[in-house]
Parts: C-alpha cells; structure tokens; sequence
C-alpha cells in the first residue's frame, strides 16, 4: 500500500475509511513491515534503508522531505492503523496473505516473516503442500510467471501481484466465497506505469 507509488498518503487514507466502514479488509505486507520496523529501530541504517526501498515517496506523499523524521511526518493514526493490520485473513476456502505461506508448516505456526517474505519455497510448493487455496501476492515475477503484468492462475494458488506501480496494470481477483479455488473472474485496470 506505501513505497511503490507517489500517493501513499491518499491510499492510506481511502483504505482506512472503507476498512471503518467494513468496506474492505486490508492486510499488512512487507513495505508496511518495514516503515514499522525503521520507525521501531529508530536507527539512522534503518531508515535509510526503508528510504531506499520506497520510503522517499511515501514521505513526499506526506509533505515531508528525507531529512524530516518519518514518526513525525506520518499521521499518528496512519502509523496505528499500520501497526494493527492483521497478517492473514480467510473465507471458507481460501486464505488470503501477502507473500505466502511456508511449505510444510501448519497454519498456527506461520511466521510472520513467511507470510511478509517468502518466496522461493512458497512458489515453488506442489499443491498438497496446502490444504487450501492460497491468495497472495509479493511476487509480480519469477520464473514460474514471466510477464509481471499478468496474474499467476495455479489450483492451489493465485498471484494477484502484476507491478501495478511499474506496469500500469492493477489485477483485482473476485472470489466466491461458497465455492473453492481460484477466482471466478480477474479483473484489471490499466493505468499509466511508474518507473520500473
């Protein structure tokens, strides 16, 4: 939801006010992850990371310059709502997650950095490696999914990711939460891509 684009700060603000009025459920992922972690650590390496990593522009989104203290140009309530976001959420048949889920490991004991990180592994897993349907993104390309732009349509998984910020292509699932598997259609909308 922050980093990757010029407006983080309207974002949170749209996602904020659909999750208050049940609109929406939002799920932390990995930049969210690290904005808290920089902020937590306070040390200068750790900002300066997260800056690199997209955190300028989510800055800027705010009025704020590198040189500012990102704690105290982003909202309180912004960097709560952050903080609160849950991991996972699920219907009957899926669950839904960031990055993805660690082969081999029962739910309950899911780390937090697979469900923010993983890849390799995740990707890489035979489908009864789960034994649900996984929906997911983090990861617009590897080898398994060549052209970044399209989604990932596996039996036991979907890879909505499709570098919305570089591609102009945002890829939205629709699931029906009475039947199993993948979506029943993948919509998307075309934008203007950002430098990739």
């Amino acid at each position: 939801m922050i980093d990757r684009g010029p407006d983080s700060r309207t974002v949170i603000d749209l996602l904020m006010d659909l999750q208050k009025r049940g609109l929406a459920i939002c799920l932390k992922g990995n930049h969210e992850a690290s904005l808290l972690n920089a902020l937590s650590d306070g040390s200068q390496s750790a900002i300066a990371s997260w800056l690199a990593w997209g955190g300028r522009e989510t800055l800027h989104s705010y009025g704020a310059d590198v040189g500012d203290d990102p704690a105290q140009a982003i909202p309180r309530a912004h960097l709560n709502w952050l903080a609160g976001l849950a991991l996972t959420t699920a219907d009957d048949h899926r669950i839904y997650v960031h990055a993805g889920l660690a082969p081999g490991v029962p739910f309950e004991r899911q780390t937090e950095a697979a469900l923010l990180w993983i890849r390799e592994p995740f990707l890489r897993a035979k489908a009864k490696a789960f034994d649900t349907h996984i929906v997911h993104a983090h990861t617009p390309h590897w080898a398994g999914k060549p052209d970044p732009a399209m989604p990932e349509l596996l039996p036991h998984r979907t890879n909505l990711d499709t570098k919305a910020y570089a591609s102009g292509v945002l890829t939205i699932g629709v699931f029906d939460p009475a039947r199993p598997g993948g979506p029943i259609t993948v919509l998307t909308a075309q934008g203007v891509p950002g430098p990739g």
